[in-house]
């Protein structure tokens, strides 16, 4: 694929967000137990405290991401979905690599994550080691949990 990549502040209003983000949340549910999912669904993704910006290939919504504010200097990666038809196009990477932006120009010293830890989440861990994040223990609110995985980054 050689098309330009967008990406843009989204307001969760459109079609093509919602749908992503059901189809995150129902992705989730079928590989971690309820108690084990932290994906966010769209109210929790209207807390001020979260942006949330969507990947755009021409008119087609290919992924979205989001950083939820923890303090002045730290901040969490959430909502991390690329579309499947653009799985391995670098949509993912280029949503992280915004977002780490973001949290860099808002004077973040760190970035966090929890992510999956089962075999379907592998592509997912790999492009977060490829660009700098290592395993840490849990952070915030998260607790030790078998299908989680916890990661960091220092800006």
């Amino acid at each position: 694929m050689h098309a330009t990549i967008r990406i843009q502040p989204d307001d969760l209003s459109g079609d093509a967000t919602r749908r992503l983000i059901a189809f995150h949340l129902a992705g989730m549910l079928e590989t971690s137990p309820p108690e084990s999912v932290h994906a966010l669904d769209i109210d929790a993704l209207r807390d001020p405290a979260v942006a949330f910006w969507s990947a755009w290939v021409q008119d087609d919504l290919a992924g979205i991401g989001a950083l939820k504010t923890m303090d002045a200097e730290r901040g969490e990666l959430k909502s991390m979905r690329v579309d499947d038809r653009y799985r391995g196009y670098g949509i993912g990477r280029a949503l992280l690599r915004h977002i780490v932006a973001e949290a860099g120009a808002r004077g973040m010293r760190s970035l966090w994550l929890e992510t999956g830890s089962t075999e379907e989440f592998l592509p997912a861990q790999r492009l977060y080691e490829s660009e700098g994040f290592t395993k840490c223990g849990p952070f915030g609110g998260y607790a030790v949990d078998p299908y989680s995985m916890f990661m960091t980054r220092t800006l």
